[in-house]
């Protein structure tokens, strides 16, 4: 799987040279090895040594990921894959930082001469960031979303597209939208006949899962908006580069301004697990007065963890612990089902479901391609491990 997609040219990807990308590639060799290479290890050692003694101390095994840390906590292999995981999410962002900073003034002029494609990007003038998003390195990413101060407008979009897909190793796809292009498929096959005429994407970062809207529903009004005015003018150029009309807002998904019913379909890819805990049910409050009568509501994240074994549960608590993500074990704790029927939406109307990995059914369908990318495809094993696990998003959808 490691090379099977390369990330696909656009005019506003931080461009970079030999050293720099190869850099770069050993950073996602590296992540890839953590996952296929480390983490089986970790794993059966933590059901051997940790389970043996934590079960023959409390005569039960761990129960979920509060006592599989207790029991796993101090052991030196656990601490030398947490030690090898945070260092590869810390070079990922810098393999990268090297070259924007070579190239971002080239970005700025490149971003002056786009033709229009159709799309808008609009700033407030008067505009609070919530501190929760503002002050915070999210997921190691320095500057978090909204970029280091005083950096270019473009820097944190641009560090992110590039570094979110070695982050990925490759599973978001050419374009970084498998998650997008996963809930449409989704949308698609459950709903035929649903043919929204304006979308609006929360909490859009930089419009990767945006776009596949566009594609899928040509005849909609796509709308993005997120809290980061460098993530949304950078999305703006980014799908002006690669000719697709979006219109980009900076605006905040707890409440913004536009009217009742201004849409048939809203969408989030993992803003629930960014985002606070008192901030998630103003969100679900506004998708709810929103949404047009029959209109639907579509969150992808990650499974909650009701769904998962103990070992599961404590490897992903370690983005909480580890890795700058703050909101990402309480949104997994929360029950997001109450808070839909708190917000106006019926209780048969609001559901949990899978949309597999688009990536994942390409590679199912291989023999539809050429036959050296079906070779190339048919040799790879996808296994998503913690990326997503069970090879699919979890979709929060209620109807109104």
């Amino acid at each position: 799987m490691l090379n099977t997609f390369q990330q696909s040219e656009h005019p506003m990807l931080v461009q970079s040279n030999h050293d720099q990308r190869a850099r770069q590639e050993f950073v996602k060799s590296l992540k890839q090895h953590i996952q296929q290479g480390l983490l089986p290890s970790v794993q059966s050692t933590y059901n051997t040594r940790a389970v043996n003694a934590y079960t023959k101390k409390h005569q039960h095994p761990p129960k979920d990921y509060r006592q599989a840390r207790e029991a796993f906590q101090d052991d030196p292999i656990f601490k030398a894959y947490l030690s090898v995981n945070r260092i590869s999410q810390e070079l990922q962002w810098f393999s990268v930082i090297d070259a924007l900073d070579d190239t971002v003034e080239s970005l700025e002029q490149t971003a002056k001469k786009l033709p229009a494609a159709g799309g808008s990007l609009q700033i407030p003038e008067q505009f609070t960031v919530p501190k929760y998003i503002s002050e915070l390195d999210i997921h190691c990413m320095p500057g978090g979303y909204c970029g280091p101060k005083g950096a270019s407008p473009l820097h944190a979009g641009a560090l992110y597209d590039r570094g979110v897909y070695l982050y990925a190793m490759g599973y978001m796809g050419p374009n970084n939208d498998d998650m997008g292009r996963s809930v449409c498929n989704y949308i698609t096959r459950n709903n035929p006949d649903f043919k929204p005429k304006r979308i609006l994407d929360m909490g859009c970062t930089v419009g990767h899962s945006t776009l596949p809207y566009a594609e899928f529903f040509p005849d909609a009004e796509v709308h993005a908006i997120d809290v980061s005015e460098a993530c949304v003018t950078y999305g703006h150029h980014r799908a002006e580069g690669m000719g697709v009309p979006i219109h980009f807002k900076q605006a905040n998904a707890e409440a913004t301004d536009y009217e009742d019913g201004s849409f048939d379909l809203i969408v989030s890819h993992i803003l629930l697990h960014e985002t606070s805990k008192s901030a998630m049910p103003k969100i679900f409050q506004e998708c709810h007065r929103l949404l047009k009568d029959g209109g639907l509501m579509i969150h992808a994240d990650l499974p909650p963890f009701d769904e998962m074994d103990a070992y599961t549960q404590l490897i992903l608590d370690n983005e909480t612990w580890f890795n700058n993500e703050p909101f990402w074990t309480a949104m997994r704790n929360t029950d997001q089902i109450a808070l839909a029927i708190e917000a106006g939406f019926a209780k048969d109307k609001v559901k949990f479901d899978n949309a597999p990995m688009a990536i994942m059914e390409i590679a199912a369908a291989a023999e539809s391609y050429s036959e050296e990318m079906a070779e190339d495809l048919a040799d790879r094993e996808f296994t998503a491990g913690e990326y997503a696990p069970g090879g699919g998003w979890e979709v929060l959808v209620g109807q109104k």
